[in-house]
């Protein structure tokens, strides 16, 4: 029995690692990548022998306007995650808390809608850009963006709503309170974790989009990271400066783990409401 008990934890660390290095190694390369200039970009060795903060320093300069790029995707995505939040709080209270015909109907529905891939609303939510006078406006992507973050919101929200006792929202009412000040009050401080799971998520979602910043958005200073990260060129149009595409991926990516890391009990206990029947 203990043979086997070993046994089974040596395969488990060992896919563990193998799944780790997998995951981490792509990373670890383009840290490494973007330190080299050169021919030091051929060397096998995947920490350069002089590492050179040049890439970094050159996405900053006149000619490529990344800077721009970041504050866009910055205020698109704390956009989309405040406003789908937002949304998803009190289309959660609705689902979650108040009886009413046709509510399973109603939560699939709004569940189907990030079934649809991008290319199937394309042309619809282009029209729908032009006519509201956002084309070519990094703010005017925070509309469709909400079109895929807001199933995902309203879906764990409403699950994690349902859990929340009865008990906490008859008192409120017996000492007055309105929905409002229920959903505010009593149920916010008690979604903290969903609503960081669910936001990091819609954030993410956002930061990384490409098909919508690419097709709305023309004018380069109001365009998202990742299109500026495929507009970057070198000092020929056959030159591939494969060193500051690696470097503003890492400058892209660490926010990202950064959050991640720091609120990764949340997401969990977040991600993992309704798991279990109260």
């Amino acid at each position: 029995m203990n043979q086997r008990s070993t046994l089974a934890s040596v395969v488990l660390y060992a896919l563990a690692a193998i799944v780790v290095v997998i995951s981490v190694y792509p990373f670890l390369y383009a840290v490494s990548t973007s330190f080299k200039t050169g021919s030091a970009l051929f060397d096998a060795n995947l920490w350069p022998r002089a590492p050179s903060w040049r890439n970094y320093l050159g996405l900053f300069d006149a000619a490529q306007p990344f800077g721009r790029h970041l504050l866009n995707s910055v205020l698109v995505s704390t956009l989309v995650v405040a406003l789908s939040l937002f949304l998803a709080v009190t289309a959660a209270y609705a689902l979650g808390r108040i009886p009413f015909r046709g509510k399973g109907a109603l939560l699939l529905a709004i569940l189907a809608v990030s079934m649809f891939p991008q290319v199937a609303v394309l042309s619809g939510m282009f029209e729908l850009i032009r006519a509201l006078g956002l084309y070519n406006r990094s703010v005017g992507l925070v509309l469709p963006y909400m079109i895929f973050t807001l199933p995902f919101t309203v879906w764990i929200l409403t699950t994690f709503m349902r859990q929340l006792p009865k008990e906490l929202e008859e008192a409120a009412i017996m000492d007055g309170c309105g929905v409002w000040r229920i959903i505010w009050d009593v149920f916010m401080p008690l979604l903290w974790p969903a609503l960081v799971s669910t936001g990091l998520l819609a954030f993410i979602g956002a930061w990384n989009e490409f098909l919508f910043a690419l097709t709305f958005v023309v004018d380069d200073y109001e365009r998202t990271v990742p299109v500026g990260i495929s507009l970057i060129t070198g000092a020929t149009a056959y030159e591939v400066p494969w060193g500051s595409i690696m470097a503003a991926s890492v400058i892209v990516t660490v926010p990202l783990l950064a959050l991640v890391l720091m609120f990764q009990k949340k997401i969990v206990s977040g991600l993992t409401a309704g798991a279990v029947k109260g």
